[in-house]
């Protein structure tokens, strides 16, 4: 099973790359993130072989998850005890795995009332992840989480230190968050590599390879031994008209019968 997650930056104004990219890559399921939008191309995305579970809002945030040649089971849309009007998480179950699709606050400025609540929203995510843990089910956490966990998921770290993104407090939660038992995929498969899947559409930072890693994938303990590859679909951020952000994906090697 090859599951993917994608912040599509606006899914009707790139829906073209979106379309383009599940034709090419064929990804089992896909969390999105930053629908941007309350209207949601379902009928486009059927036609390309895809259901649909999503959470839109009129031009910020929105989330939804995608499951290739089946309808994702619905299990959950919002945070317990989040009760804010943003559309930022949404779970499913698909294929015998539980799916949870974030879009994590950005939180600048930093400090302020909007890093307040990112850490706020961050803790109760924590608290829903130690749940869903004991329950003793394959789950998979993908989504934007806005944060850079260490230096090596940022270009030129000395000058993000006081970014609602990189700072201490953010990555001391996403610390905690694997502390409970959760892998990132991609770190674990790549330990030193210097790997980003967003490049500002400022500055030439795409030309420059100027970027950062916001886009993770956890996976819960029973999940590990299951855990085959993991990447970037970078050549997608080079695309026209594309997302500032790149597919990124985990693939895990699943019982026959449960893809």
């Amino acid at each position: 099973m090859r599951i993917a997650t994608f912040n599509v930056n606006g899914i009707n104004g790139r829906l073209p790359v979106l379309l383009r990219w599940l034709e090419e890559a064929e990804p089992d399921v896909v969390c999105l993130q930053e629908l941007k939008s309350d209207r949601f191309p379902l009928q486009a995305i059927e036609a390309a072989g895809y259901g649909a579970i999503w959470q839109g809002q009129k031009s910020w945030n929105g989330v939804a998850i995608l499951a290739r040649g089946r309808e994702p089971v619905e299990t959950r849309r919002g945070l317990p005890g989040v009760e804010d009007g943003q559309s930022r998480y949404i779970e499913a179950a698909v294929g015998g795995v539980l799916i949870g699709g974030l879009y994590l606050p950005n939180g600048n400025p930093a400090p302020g009332p909007k890093f307040t609540a990112k850490l706020e929203w961050f803790q109760q995510f924590r608290d829903h992840a130690a749940d869903l843990l004991r329950q003793e089910v394959p789950v998979v956490l993908a989504g934007d989480y806005n944060v850079m966990p260490t230096e090596l998921d940022v270009y030129k770290p000395e000058r993000w230190k006081k970014d609602a993104l990189f700072r201490p407090e953010v990555r001391a939660e996403y610390a905690a968050l694997l502390e409970q038992g959760w892998t990132d995929c991609l770190r674990h498969l790549h330990p030193g590599e210097r790997i980003y899947t967003f490049w500002d559409y400022f500055r030439n930072a795409w030309g420059r390879d100027a970027g950062l890693r916001l886009d993770h994938l956890l996976i819960s303990p029973d999940l590990l031994p299951r855990l085959k590859a993991a990447g970037v679909d970078r050549h997608v951020r080079g695309w026209e008209k594309a997302s500032d952000h790149a597919p990124t994906w985990i693939e895990l090697k699943l019982p026959r019968g449960r893809k």
